[in-house]
């Protein structure tokens, strides 16, 4: 009867500690996938620029690689729109329009 007690013990003590585990590897996980923000030339920060404004006149289907918040993100779409003012890119692709800051823009090619 004494070892039923200690079990249950054993137990109890399992329980209330997986989810702080958890919550511990989610967080490590989270800092090994971070990527920190490419340091870009001004080389090519100015052919991004030339890039972006050749896919806009051409209305033509453009690929945009972003960086937010530790992720690299991959748009795809045509450049509906360039905001001087707020320094935004507006691209409508498949799943809705995508608005993005020029600063954590990295790389830009035309599809066609």
């Amino acid at each position: 009867m004494l070892e039923k007690k200690r079990d249950r013990g054993t137990k109890k003590w399992t329980a209330l500690m997986l989810p702080v585990h958890i919550v511990e590897l989610r967080k490590w996980l989270k800092e090994d996938n971070y990527e920190e923000h490419p340091k870009l030339s001004d080389f090519d920060l100015q052919s991004i620029q030339e890039e972006v404004e050749v896919a806009y006149k051409r209305k033509c289907l453009t690929f945009v690689k972003s960086w937010d918040k530790g992720k690299i993100i991959l748009h795809s779409g045509v450049i509906k729109e360039i905001n001087v003012q707020s320094m935004c890119v507006m691209i409508d692709g498949p799943f809705g329009t995508d608005r993005m800051p020029v600063s954590n823009i990295i790389r830009v090619q035309c599809a066609e």
